[in-house]
């Protein structure tokens, strides 16, 4: 019997807490009409998502137009390798500007060998 009483104990505290819980349940009604607002914007971003051809094709020219930056640039880099540059010009720009080998000598190239443009272009 002792059972049977805890059994209608429960019952009853489940009663008492769904007496409680009537209050609380009009807060999320209020907040409904966010939920259908956020599902709007949901659906408009999902209209202007991009299509996968679309994607594709913009993949495409991004990578042309990459690998004709990457031959522009080889070729840059050709014709600076070509340009006659002295030593001493060199070592010049590197105690003058206190930089690397590989930086003055790049200066120098891009100015055609002229110590005096590339200094003034260093202090720029």
């Amino acid at each position: 019997m002792g059972s049977m009483a805890e059994g209608e104990a429960d019952l009853e505290l489940d009663a008492e807490e769904n007496c409680h819980d009537e209050k609380p349940a009009e807060k999320p009604r209020k907040h409904d009409s966010g939920a259908a607002d956020l599902e709007k914007v949901t659906d408009y971003a999902e209209d202007k998502e991009i299509s996968a051809s679309s994607l594709e094709s913009a993949m495409s020219v991004i990578g042309d137009r990459r690998s004709k930056e990457q031959t522009a640039k080889q070729q840059r880099e050709n014709e600076l390798a070509k340009v006659t540059i002295r030593k001493e010009d060199v070592e010049l720009i590197m105690n003058e500007m206190e930089i690397g080998r590989t930086a003055a000598e790049r200066s120098l190239r891009e100015h055609m060998g002229n110590v005096v443009e590339a200094l003034v272009a260093l202090t720029n």
